[in-house]
């Protein structure tokens, strides 16, 4: 394949993704219940120093401000008839960024789940959410992003009805869900389930993995369980920087920049080719990380109990698949560091 992302990977052993989006825009001011979306026009010099903030830190990839960008979610801020123009946006200020970079850095347009569910659970037909999707992704197109990323997905419905809509729009795409129930999506998807939903695609993503759930530890474990099945595609880590806690009435992440070096170094191990954060992931632990990945040499694939050791404990004894069953100390009987 020509297309950058698929170039790097051919070059490079790992490449760095980049870290929350969310955390970082609400410390420049963004209120609780706005879209973020919206920013892309009303503050754009703000979503340029987000980009700027993870390709300066080292990211090889950074993801647009676009997660909520599809028709559903942008309603709930009359927003619908935006879509085109703050997806188009949003990768707009992400090429200016990668442009000057004075290196390769790959532009992914995020998208994230509807908020929606999907028949027969649900009301939203196939039909509709591959509409929805698609529009979202001729946005990202228009813009210039080089890849498409779904991101934070739970149903094995809605991943395969952008998967149709990436087709439509002619783009490579990559794609995450979230595993925070027990080591399996909300909809109950496992870590093999996703291989053979990701590998037996018409349209497969480039890449594809964990991004989000409840902790590094337990996105480390689900990595684990993809690397066992012996995917044929590159695996994508995308874990929070540690545990969420309520602090002076605002959501902190207490995992340290040495903590998320040490989660990086434990996601390429486990074998993953893409490695990053989510929630509460800023600069100085991309930085952390990116000098972990680069210092520290390749070494065999981490023991539960290794992860367990350097992160963390897990929210749950087991990943409720069955897979990697080891008996390891979960939160609650083993405090995390960091």
């Amino acid at each position: 394949m020509t297309d950058a992302l698929s170039k790097l990977l051919q070059d490079r052993d790992w490449l760095l993704a980049d870290g929350a989006t969310g955390t970082n825009l609400f410390n420049m001011g963004l209120m609780s219940g706005d879209a973020p979306e919206l920013w892309n026009v009303d503050e754009p010099e703000k979503i340029r120093a987000l980009y700027r903030g993870a390709v300066e830190a080292g990211s090889d990839i950074f993801l647009t401000n676009s997660f909520g960008g599809n028709a559903s979610r942008l309603k709930l801020h009359n927003a619908q008839d935006r879509v085109t123009e703050l997806n188009r946006i949003a990768a707009e200020l992400g090429r200016e960024v990668a442009d000057a970079a004075g290196r390769p850095v790959i532009v992914a347009g995020s998208v994230g789940p509807t908020g929606d569910i999907m028949e027969p659970v649900g009301t939203l037909s196939h039909a509709e959410a591959v509409e929805m999707f698609h529009e979202q992704a001729e946005g990202l197109k228009a813009g210039g992003a080089d890849v498409l990323w779904v991101e934070t997905i739970s149903a094995p419905e809605e991943f395969r009805a952008a998967a149709e809509a990436f087709a439509l729009a002619g783009m490579p795409w990559c794609g995450t869900m979230s595993f925070d129930t027990a080591g399996r999506t909300m909809m109950g998807v496992t870590a093999s389930d996703m291989v053979q939903l990701a590998q037996g695609l018409p349209n497969p993503p480039l890449a594809f993995g964990a991004n989000c759930g409840t902790g590094a530890s337990d996105l480390l474990r689900t990595t684990l369980s993809f690397a066992a099945q012996g995917p044929d595609l590159p695996l994508i880590a995308k874990g929070n920087a540690g545990i969420p806690k309520y602090v002076d009435g605002h959501i902190h992440y207490d995992g340290t920049p040495e903590l998320m070096g040490d989660y990086a170094v434990l996601a390429r191990d486990a074998g993953a080719r893409i490695i990053g954060g989510c929630c509460g992931t800023m600069p100085d632990h991309l930085r952390a990380m990116r000098k972990a990945l680069e210092t520290r040499p390749k070494g065999p694939r981490p023991t539960l109990e290794q992860i367990v050791e350097q992160i963390g404990g897990f929210s749950s004894d087991t990943d409720g698949s069955g897979e990697n069953a080891v008996e390891a100390p979960s939160r609650n009987r083993r405090r995390r560091r960091g």
